[in-house]
């Protein structure tokens, strides 16, 4: 199949799925429960195992393990960034119902802006080889910070961005009915739009982590980008799945952290030696069930005692 072809097919199913998700299953805003978030996540995981698939029809086992590997250390790095927003919806109080109108906006902006990364990316890769080593140190760096961080107060309020916004644009005291924007006396922004800023400009942050690590895996702009929306796509029923099994991922973060290391060192050691992508998938699949393993087994402790 013609490669221009694919990418078309691709975005149409994005789109498509996008259409469907909020304007016919979600059009009305609502909070989901545990059981439907787990089942929609569970689509969202067997749509991409089936895009698996097909890229091993399409361009064979390899590209299917990269995409495979791309698409879990998507996922795992999504699952820990998730309980940010969870934050940032607690510090502006933002109404159940709400929610996933929220996430599915800022995916729509996370889509974009990742594309724009993941090209840009892929480009300096390939014309300056000697900046896979700066994203190898960022992806180190940002494991260990990760570690030593953890617990770190994060306040949305000093967002830079955010402060500049109320600076220029009035803002109402109240949500106003999932709306962006009021007509009064004069044109207000609403809570809402202030809550999306914070989770676009936070979305940018997690991007820079996120984007290298793939890159480790492979420079095929496809696999990386499809490998991106894909675990974009199941963010939102994701996002209340965790916030109602917090508990369950106590230790999620010392395996995230393990993670980007792992990635960042695949990077620094890449021009001397090649770690194949079958034992990259394995190394970073076993790092993530010891870690959920174990937050499950020191919770099911704390239960008893």
């Amino acid at each position: 199949m013609n490669e221009i072809l694919f990418w078309i097919l691709f975005n149409i199913f994005v789109a498509a799925m996008l259409t469907l998700d909020l304007g016919v299953f979600h059009r009305q805003s609502q909070r989901q429960t545990l059981r439907q978030s787990l089942a929609w996540s569970g689509l969202w995981i067997g749509l991409a195992g089936a895009f698996a698939v097909l890229m091993y029809a399409w361009q064979g086992r390899a590209a299917a393990l990269e995409f495979s590997t791309g698409y879990v250390i998507e996922l795992s790095l999504s699952a820990d960034n998730l309980f940010i927003f969870l934050l940032i919806f607690r510090y502006f109080k933002l109404p159940d119902q709400e929610q996933y109108r929220v996430l599915f906006w800022g995916i729509i902006g996370a889509i974009i802006m990742r594309a724009g990364f993941i090209f840009a990316g892929v480009g300096l890769i390939r014309k300056f080889h000697w900046i896979i080593y700066i994203f190898g140190l960022l992806l180190v760096y940002s494991g260990i910070r990760l570690v030593l961080q953890r617990g770190a107060q994060i306040d949305p309020g000093k967002n830079p961005l955010l402060r500049l916004f109320r600076r220029v644009i009035p803002v109402t005291d109240e949500y106003v009915e999932g709306k962006f924007f009021v007509q009064r006396d004069k044109r207000y922004a609403t809570p809402l739009l202030l809550v999306l800023l914070v989770i676009e400009t936070t979305d940018v942050i997690f991007a820079i982590d996120s984007i290298p690590a793939v890159l480790a895996i492979t420079l095929n702009t496809f696999i990386v980008y499809s490998s991106n929306i894909f675990a974009i796509l199941g963010l939102r029923s994701l996002f209340f799945a965790l916030s109602s099994l917090m508990d369950i991922f106590e230790y999620l973060h010392y395996g995230i952290s393990c993670v980007l290391i792992f990635v960042g060192t695949k990077m620094l050691i890449s021009h001397y030696y090649v770690i194949r992508t079958d034992v990259s998938l394995a190394v970073i699949g076993g790092i993530l069930l010891v870690t959920i393993t174990a937050s499950a087994l020191h919770g099911e402790n704390k239960t008893q005692s």
